[in-house]
C-alpha cells in the first residue's frame, strides 16, 4: 500500500481523536465552572467599556480607510448615462452610511448603559404592533422609493431609441476573448449566427460570400467523404464516415435555410463590417453596442463608462452610452496618475519594468472558465478626427485582406 495514502489515513484519524477529546474537554470544563459566580458586575463594565470604545473604533476606522484608500475607488464616470447611474449609488449609499453611522453609537451605547447588574431587571415585551408598523413600514416605503428610482434609471438608460443616430458595434464573446465588429460605410450591421461560426468566419456574420464560401466547403467534405466510403472495407469506419455525411447535410440544409430567411438587404450590410481586436470609441458621439456569445454566459463590462451588458448564446442583446472622456482626458485625473504611480512602485519592487499606464478595458464580470480573469479588451477613446482616420484605416486593411 502506498506509504502516502496510509500517512493520509493515521491523520485523519488523529484529527477526529483530537476533535473528539477537545468536545471532552469543553463539557468538563463547564462542569467545573458551574459551582462558581458565573457574570461580575466589574465584568460587564469592563466589557461593556471595551464594546462601546471598539464601536467608535470602527466608526473611526470607516472614516480613516475612506480617506486612506478612496483613490482607488472608480473616478467620475465617464459616459453621459454614468451621472445617473453614480447618482442613484450615492443615494442608496448615502442612505447606507446614515444608518450606519446612526444605529452603530446607539448599538454599541445601548450595550454599554444596560448592561447586566445583579440589582436591574430586564423587561420582557412579547409584542408591540405599534413598534411592529414602525420598523415594518419605514424600511418598506424607504426601499420602495429605492426600487422605484433605480427602475427609472435603468428604463432611461436602457431605452432602445437612444440608439438612433448613433454608431453601431457588435462585441463578440467567446472563451476567453472579445471581438468587435463595426457597421461599415451603410452604418448597418449584418446578421449573424452562432450556426454560421467557421474558421473563415469567426463571427458566424451571415453575408453572401461567406454562405458560399462555407457551402462550398460543405460541398467538398461531402464528396471526399462520400469518396472514402466506397472504398473503406471497415464497418465501424464506414458508420463514422457515413455519419459525418449526414452531419454534414443536415448543416448545408441549416445553412440554406437560415440563409434563404436572411432579406439581401441585411446579407449586404454584412459585406463592409469591419472585425477588429481594439476598441475605438469617438467621444461625445453615442454608441450602440450589441452583445453576442458563443458559447457560455459572458458579461460585457465596462467599469468607467458604467456599462455592463449579459452576452446570452443564442440571443442579442444592446446597451447604448456616449463617452464624455477621451483616453488622454482620463490618465490626467489626478487619482488615475496616483493608481498608476502605486502599480508601477509595485511591479519595480518585484524587479519588473514598471511601464504601466492606463486604458479603458472591457472586462468579462460573469465567471465563465479558468480564463475568466484574463478576458479583457483594451478600448480607446479618441477625438472624432482621430477616429474617422483609425476606421478609414481599418476599412483600407479589410478591403487588401479580401482582395
Amino acid at each position: 500500500m502506498d506509504l502516502n495514502f496510509i500517512l493520509k489515513i493515521v491523520i485523519g484519524l488523529l484529527v477526529i481523536i483530537t476533535f473528539f477529546q477537545v468536545i471532552r474537554l469543553i463539557e468538563l470544563s463547564s462542569r467545573l465552572a458551574e459551582n462558581k459566580d458565573e457574570v461580575t458586575d466589574r465584568s460587564n463594565k469592563i466589557n461593556g467599556i471595551l464594546l462601546f470604545i471598539s464601536g467608535f473604533a470602527l466608526v473611526a476606522f470607516f472614516f480613516w480607510q475612506r480617506a486612506q484608500w478612496g483613490y482607488l475607488t472608480l473616478q467620475d464616470p465617464a459616459s453621459e448615462h454614468g451621472v445617473l447611474i453614480d447618482q442613484l449609488w450615492d443615494t442608496t449609499m448615502g442612505l447606507i452610511i446614515v444608518v450606519f453611522l446612526i444605529l452603530n453609537p446607539v448599538l454599541f451605547g445601548f450595550a454599554f448603559l444596560y448592561r447586566g447588574r445583579k440589582n436591574r431587571k430586564a423587561y420582557f415585551i412579547s409584542h408591540n404592533n405599534k413598534l411592529e408598523i414602525f420598523w415594518t413600514a419605514v424600511p418598506t416605503v424607504v426601499l420602495s422609493g429605492l426600487i422605484v428610482y433605480g427602475l427609472m434609471v435603468w428604463g432611461d438608460v436602457t431605452n432602445v431609441n437612444n440608439a438612433k443616430g448613433g454608431i453601431f458595434i457588435e462585441v463578440y464573446a467567446k472563451q476567453f476573448n472579445w471581438t468587435a465588429r463595426y457597421a461599415g460605410e451603410d452604418n448597418k450591421l449584418g446578421d449573424g449566427h452562432v450556426r454560421f461560426y467557421a474558421p473563415t468566419n469567426p463571427l458566424g456574420v451571415v453575408t453572401d460570400n461567406m454562405y458560399k464560401i462555407q457551402s462550398e466547403d460543405l460541398d467538398e467534405k461531402i464528396i471526399i467523404d462520400k469518396e472514402k466510403l466506397l472504398v473503406e472495407k471497415n464497418i465501424g469506419k464506414q458508420k463514422t464516415i457515413s455519419d459525418r455525411i449526414d452531419r454534414n447535410i443536415a448543416k448545408q440544409k441549416m445553412f440554406k435555410a437560415y440563409y434563404n430567411s436572411i432579406s439581401e438587404e441585411e446579407r449586404k450590410s454584412g459585406e463592409d463590417d469591419i472585425v477588429v481586436a481594439e476598441l475605438y470609441l469617438p467621444v461625445n458621439q453615442k454608441v450602440a453596442m450589441k452583445f453576442r456569445s458563443q458559447d457560455v454566459i459572458h458579461s460585457a463590462y465596462m467599469p468607467h463608462f458604467r456599462a455592463q451588458m449579459n452576452c446570452v448564446p443564442g440571443l442579442s442583446t444592446q446597451f447604448v452610452f456616449t463617452p464624455t472622456k477621451t483616453t488622454e482626458e482620463m490618465r490626467k485625473n489626478p487619482d488615475i496618475i496616483k493608481q498608476v504611480k502605486e502599480a508601477n512602485r509595485i511591479l519595480e519592487g518585484k524587479g519588473q519594468q514598471g511601464n504601466v499606464e492606463f486604458d479603458y478595458s472591457l472586462l468579462c464580470n460573469k465567471i465563465c472558465g479558468n480564463a475568466h480573469y484574463n478576458m479583457k479588451m483594451k478600448i480607446v477613446v479618441v477625438s472624432q478626427e482621430e477616429y474617422d482616420i483609425w476606421l478609414k484605416e481599418q476599412a483600407e486593411t479589410r478591403m487588401i485582406k479580401n482582395m
